[in-house]
């Protein structure tokens, strides 16, 4: 049997491996590697690739798995707590980058549809990668992880009105308000279920499943859930990744969710790579050598201008200087997303040919630079706080913080693992010598008896690193 895709994946992986390899000797993030892998064997590189639509669906498939884990992370508690910021933060940044940016493509000789159009294109940024950093940096639940989040969230549910838009923009409209008033009601009745899947379903789903004690139809439960609630968002005009995120936030509801995001993780690590890698294979190299001085140029005022308005948004919010510094920092570059809605604007001739380019170069120039900031992020946060009259941006009352820093969690504590006969002794001598503790069991029913008592436990296998890192045991 000879199957087409088995050589790409083989090119894709193996060139990643070895430019990775080169990258890290001179402390370059992987995500930029995997981008330049993609320059490399891509159309206009060296041509290695023949099944790109294949790929494609292989970084989908990437793009929903790190949702996913990013969902479990949450939950639908902690999403309450941030709606302030996707509603008020969300329209402040889509609203004020699309305003500017279409005056400015106005300003150059664009017609006010194809201004308004790119507007909404540099408007959005990149869920993947940021969501990735924020991740595997740990600052996922930091006040400016939840903000980046919350204004991705915002992104990625605009990104559907953007697309019904399109045709008004284009004057081809065919009824587009009836069309967004449908969505909005599909959309409460998702919310509706997603609800009720939560603290119902998907429970007691898992509870029949961690008795079993098969470590396999706990991953296939997982993932079916997974790619269930992905599938059901994509059939009401959602994104994929929106459904990943919110299939994440159901699991995250549950005991399991720790050792689910243990299971998930190789899967995300492998097919991530591959969305990154199909990006890099949409760079012209030619066109961007040809007009590198402009691309550059448009990448800078990119950074600078959307860096402003996220840093006015998070200031509304009322957060302090070094939060909106690095929110800033985190979401100012062109996203995914913006990649299929130019597709969209290029069959309604919204978008030259000529600017297309110039938008791809720029979108993956800002993609690039994203991990180079985002490392020296801190570093340069705490220059821009010492400016002089920095300190006037200070809001005079502080929105209140719903993020915690892993690091505050928990410390100097004691891991247990296990909770049978010696388990129990030992947690009850921790708390008789008031001895901060933490127990992680494999037995759900016990898990659950011991929640019950009031016990601080946690479902999970303590051979996985995910579920010790949860545990803060470097810390212990």
């Amino acid at each position: 049997m000879h199957l087409p895709l088995i050589p790409d994946i083989v090119i894709i992986l193996g060139s990643s491996v070895l430019i990775i390899l080169l990258f890290q000797k001179v402390k370059l993030p992987p995500i930029i590697g995997f981008l330049v892998t993609g320059v490399v064997v891509g159309p206009y590189g060296l041509s290695l690739i023949e099944a790109r639509r294949e790929v494609e669906l292989l970084s989908e498939i990437g793009v929903i798995f790190l949702l996913f884990v990013i969902g479990i992370e949450f939950s639908l508690k902690r999403l309450a707590t941030i709606k302030k910021a996707v509603l008020l933060g969300g329209v402040i940044q889509v609203g004020l980058t699309t305003l500017v940016t279409a005056l400015a493509s106005h300003f150059i000789g664009l017609s006010w549809p194809q201004a308004v159009f790119i507007g909404f294109l540099f408007s959005l940024s990149s869920t993947a990668i940021v969501l990735n950093l924020l991740q595997a940096n740990g600052e996922i639940t930091a006040p400016h992880g939840l903000l980046s989040v919350a204004i991705l969230i915002f992104q990625d549910i605009i990104v559907v009105p953007m697309m019904l838009f399109v045709p008004i923009l284009a004057g081809q409209s065919d009824n587009t308000l009836m069309t967004l008033a449908l969505l909005l009601v599909k959309v409460v009745g998702l919310v509706l279920l997603i609800i009720v899947l939560a603290n119902y379903v998907v429970p007691f789903i898992f509870r029949q499943v961690v008795q079993t004690r098969s470590r396999e139809l706990f991953i296939l439960t997982t993932i079916v859930i997974c790619f269930a609630t992905a599938w059901l968002t994509s059939s009401i005009g959602l994104s994929l990744a929106l459904g990943a995120f919110f299939a994440g936030m159901i699991i995250s509801e549950s005991d399991y969710s720790h050792q689910a995001t243990a299971n998930i993780l190789p899967f995300r690590e492998i097919f991530i790579s591959f969305f990154f890698v199909s990006i890099g294979m949409l760079l012209d190299i030619q066109f961007l050598l040809n007009n590198f001085l402009q691309v550059l140029l448009m990448t800078f005022a990119v950074i600078v201008t959307k860096s402003g308005v996220i840093g006015i948004a998070v200031i509304a919010l009322r957060y302090p200087l070094r939060t909106v510094i690095l929110t800033a920092l985190s979401i100012f570059q062109i996203g995914e997303f913006a990649f299929i809605l130019a597709n969209t604007g290029m069959q309604y001739s919204l978008l030259p040919e000529t600017i297309y380019q110039y938008f791809l170069a720029t979108s993956i120039m800002s993609m690039a630079l994203t991990p180079v900031l985002f490392k020296f992020a801190h570093q340069l946060t705490d220059l821009l706080v010492k400016v002089p009259g920095a300190k006037h941006l200070e809001p005079k009352t502080m929105a209140h913080n719903q993020g915690t820093s892993p690091s505050k969690e928990l410390s100097d504590h004691l891991v247990i693992i296990g909770y049978g006969i010696n388990g129990k002794n030992l947690a009850r001598a921790a708390d008789n010598t008031d001895i901060p503790h933490v127990i992680v069991e494999l037995n759900a029913e016990t898990v659950r008896k011991a929640k019950a008592d009031g016990e601080h436990i946690y479902f999970g296998d303590a051979t996985e690193e995910t579920i010790l890192r949860h545990l803060f045991v470097h810390k212990a």
